[in-house]
Parts: C-alpha cells; sequence; structure tokens
C-alpha cells in the first residue's frame, strides 16, 4: 500500500484496507516469516530451540507474555525486537490522542474529528519504532502513571465540568494503543497499582476514577520478572499472574560456545584495539570458564544469578589490559595472557551478589578463586592430572619441571611485563614447552598453555602460586618452607 497517497479518511477507505488488532497483525507477518524460513529475533543467541520456539508460539496464540528469568537473559532485549514483527507503517487518524485507527477510533476527540470532517479527515501513518513503549516498574509508579486522571489544568483551560471526559489526561497504557507495551521488572509494582491491569488484561478495556468511559484498547503486553524478586522484593499478585497468557522461562547459555558467540557479538570493542590485542580462542575459553564457574559457586548467590554482562564487560576490560600494557611498553602488537586475568576482577566484583561465606571471604578473593576455578577446569580438560596414579606409578610429564622447582627455582610474571620478558621468563622453565607440545601439537598459543601449565599445577598443590597483586611467583612448596624456616631459625 502506497502511504504517500492516502491522506484522509476516504483515499484510506477507497484503497481497501482493513484492519488488524496489533496481535493479529504480529501473528500474520510471523507466519510470514516462518514460511519463509526468515529468521526472527536476530541476534539472540542460545535460545534457538528453547525460548525462541515458546514465544513464537505465545504469539501465533495471540498472548499476553510475562519473560521470567535471572538477570542478564536477554529479556528486555527479546521484547524490543518483537516490533520487527509489526507492519512497517499502520495509519493513525492525525490529531487524536491515542494513535486511534481511522477505521475503529476509540477517543473522544477522533470521534469529533470525523463527526466534523467526516471523509476528509486528515490521515498520518506512524512506523513500528514508534509502536513500542517501556516502563520500568518502579515502587513510586501510580495508577494516574499508568492508567490516567482527571487532569484539573485541562479542565479549567477547556471550562469543562470535571464530569466531561475529555478533562481526561490520559496514562502510558492508553497512549500504548497499538503499540507493544513492556513493564519490565513487574514485581517492582505495588500490589494495587498491579490490580488496575486486570481489566486491560482481560476485558480489553481500561476504566479511570469514576467515568463509565469503557476504551476497548489495542495493546500486546510483555512483561519480565526475575525469580529473586517473588521473595525478595515484592511478588506479582496470583490474580494478575493468571492473566497473563503465557509465562517463558529464559535461562543463561548451555554451553561454552553459546557464550563465546555471544560475548563476541555484545562486547564494545574499537577497532584500534582489534589491531593492536589479539585475544586467542583458548583465552575466550577460559574467560567464559570463569563465568560459568561464578554461575555454579557456593559464595555467590544464585537466586540474583551471574548476568551474560559479566563475560562481556569481562571482555573489554581484557582488550584493554592488553592495549594499556603495549602502549606502556611501545609494542604493536600482543596477545592477551592469564596474567590479563587480573584486569577483569573489577567487571567481576561488580556483577555478582555474595552470600555470606562469600562476603567472608571478600570480592577481591572471590574473584581471584573464580579464575583459578576457570583454570583448573580448563587444565583438566587438556592435561593430565599429576596426581594421578598413571603419573606417579609411570613416567612422569612433569618430572624435570618439579625437580626444577625442587632445587630452589622460581618464577615470576607481572601483567605489566613486555612480550619479551614474558616469554622469556616462561622458557626459564625446563620440559615447560615440551608438555604443552606433547599434549596440544602445533598449537599458535604455546605461551598461553604454557602458562597454563604452571597455574594448573599450582592449582593441582605441585608448586606452589603466590599472589601479590599483579605479580605472581610460582615456587616449590616444601623448598619455600624450608626457607622460612631457615629465616626464622636464624632469627633465634
Amino acid at each position: 500500500m502506497d502511504k504517500s497517497k492516502i491522506k484522509t479518511l476516504g483515499e484510506l477507505k477507497a484503497s481497501g484496507y482493513k484492519s488488524l488488532s496489533i496481535k493479529d497483525e504480529i501473528r500474520n507477518n510471523l507466519i510470514e516469516k516462518l514460511r519463509s524460513k526468515t529468521k526472527t529475533f536476530d541476534g539472540i543467541l542460545g535460545f534457538e530451540n528453547t525460548v525462541i520456539p515458546d514465544i513464537q508460539r505465545a504469539l501465533l496464540s495471540r498472548h499476553n507474555i510475562l519473560f521470567l528469568g535471572l538477570r542478564g537473559q536477554a529479556k528486555t532485549r527479546i521484547a524490543r525486537l518483537t516490533t520487527d514483527l509489526l507492519n512497517e507503517y499502520i495509519p493513525v487518524l492525525e490529531g487524536a490522542e491515542l494513535n486511534d485507527d481511522p477505521l475503529n477510533p476509540i477517543s473522544r476527540n477522533a470521534f469529533d474529528l470525523i463527526e466534523e470532517l467526516g471523509d476528509k479527515a486528515p490521515i498520518g501513518w506512524i512506523h513500528r519504532s514508534e509502536r513500542y513503549v517501556e516502563k520500568l516498574a518502579t515502587p513510586d509508579v501510580s495508577v494516574a502513571d499508568l492508567i490516567g486522571d482527571v487532569d484539573p489544568i485541562k479542565a479549567a483551560s477547556l471550562k469543562l465540568p470535571y464530569s466531561d471526559e475529555r478533562v481526561i489526561h490520559f496514562g502510558l497504557v492508553p497512549r500504548a494503543h497499538r503499540s507493544i507495551f513492556v513493564i519490565n521488572e513487574l514485581p517492582d509494582l505495588q500490589p494495587r497499582i498491579q490490580v488496575s491491569l486486570f481489566n486491560i488484561l482481560q476485558e480489553g478495556d481500561i476504566q479511570i476514577r469514576g467515568f463509565k468511559l469503557r476504551l476497548p484498547l489495542d495493546i500486546l503486553f510483555v512483561f519480565t520478572a526475575n525469580p529473586e524478586d517473588y521473595t525478595n522484593r515484592g511478588s506479582i499478585i496470583t490474580p494478575l499472574k493468571d492473566r497473563i497468557e503465557s509465562q517463558i522461562l529464559t535461562h543463561y547459555p548451555i554451553d561454552l560456545a553459546i557464550a563465546k558467540e555471544i560475548t563476541k557479538q555484545e562486547a564494545n570493542i574499537k577497532e584500534e584495539q582489534g589491531k593492536v590485542v589479539r585475544v586467542s580462542e583458548p583465552i575466550r575459553d577460559l574467560l567464559e570458564q570463569v563465568v560459568f564457574a561464578a554461575r555454579s559457586s557456593e559464595l555467590i548467590d544464585d537466586k540474583s544469578g551471574v548476568s551474560a554482562r559479566l563475560s562481556i564487560t569481562a571482555m573489554e576490560n581484557l582488550y584493554s589490559t592488553v592495549e594499556r600494557r603495549t602502549i606502556l611498553h611501545g609494542e604493536s602488537k600482543s596477545d592477551a595472557r592469564i596474567t590479563d586475568f587480573w584486569g577483569i576482577i573489577p567487571a567481576i566484583t561488580g556483577k555478582v551478589e555474595l552470600v555470606y561465606e562469600g562476603e567472608q571471604e571478600g570480592p577481591y578473593n572471590v574473584a581471584i578463586g573464580l579464575i583459578q576455578d576457570g583454570i583448573e577446569q580448563m587444565f583438566d580438560e587438556n592435561f593430565e592430572d599429576p596426581n594421578s596414579k598413571d603419573a606417579q606409578e609411570n613416567d612422569d610429564p612433569y618430572e624435570v619441571l618439579k625437580l626444577w622447582f625442587s632445587d630452589g627455582n622460581t618464577i615470576m610474571l607481572n601483567n605489566e611485563d613486555s612480550n619479551k620478558t614474558y616469554q622469556d621468563n616462561l622458557m626459564k622453565v625446563p620440559g615447560l614447552r615440551g608438555i604443552v607440545l606433547h599434549a596440544i601439537p602445533d598449537s599458535e598459543d604455546v605461551y598461553f598453555w604454557m602458562e597454563l601449565v604452571l597455574q594448573g599445577l599450582a592449582a593441582k598443590g605441585v608448586i606452589q602460586l603466590q599472589i601479590d597483586n599483579n605479580k605472581l611467583t610460582f615456587n616449590d612448596i616444601l623448598s619455600q618452607n624450608l626457607d622460612e624456616f631457615n629465616l626464622d631459625f636464624e632469627d633465634l
């Protein structure tokens, strides 16, 4: 339909235009996309076989939707992408207050316009991007904000009595007529405010104050909520929850590959950073492993969840950590290292809610522990366990390395070391490179794996790791203890 040629109500009627409810409109467009195998909710990863089919079923059923899930599970992102299922443009009656359909007006001033101008009533067109309304639920939201109230200023300026419906100031919900209306964090709405939504969800209309006015609003409601909110801050009252036809559960990425894709897609990495910093696939795996460790940690509140924003901001911090180091040393390019993970600690501490035991441990120590958990997991997946029976009874692949440390040798890695210093320090450890090449032949990331072996052996208790801010010192546990004993003995 050529909207540029249709500018009056009469021209719209002559064009054969047929009005559709927003839910029918979305349903029809979704059916077309499904038939043509066109992807819906583009950019949403990891939900292809779980959440998205549920959403499609709900929209085909013309349901209002409640997304229930922990923070950082793309609930609001999905709601915003639902606008892609709307028609690109729809006609509205110009001068009307509520996006009135010219063929099915609902507001008083829309009826007055049509009565006055008839088929000459002007028509406008609104884009689908304008048909989205979002409100964050907070305890101070009022019925007037959502539904509307009497406007004394309008009554005075128009010289109308309060009994005249033209004195009503409409709230966000009626102004979202023929649109998608999203309420984020629904449990934060006070129960009496939630009650005000009953009629619109059940009967499709609203009532304001004592007016007999009924507006048959045409809205797709999408609500989001965190299960934690049901107990900690508020709850969705049962009658309202009963009126929301489809409740869809969201979730975090279920495997490392999807998590990596999400982080790569969402992380805001400057082009110049990408030219200077190389983040290898093993480093990306390790970062996601740290996030997975956080989601299973007993020190972190699992009811609060660990947002996908943790891995996104951690990746951004990782790039910046390496970039800063290259600037300090005047290097043109550098690979990310495990020692650079100390630069992502601020991203971890700001994204997790600790239980009592975690608070006792301290946010910094918890973050260090999560990094070490990720390292140990990755070590177990790629290298032989030094404490296994095979390693102890047969040829121990770590024997040369252990002997070197037991002789009192130490190695220190600093995340601000230049590339040459970092590599030279790792090469000091005899047998370390051989361990890596035996387990992972032809790897492009030998130095990463060499550091991982040291970190993994420390996690297994074979050698000792001492952390002093951004400096990591590896030594032999027994020789270190003997040195400390000798120092104490000399003091006697």
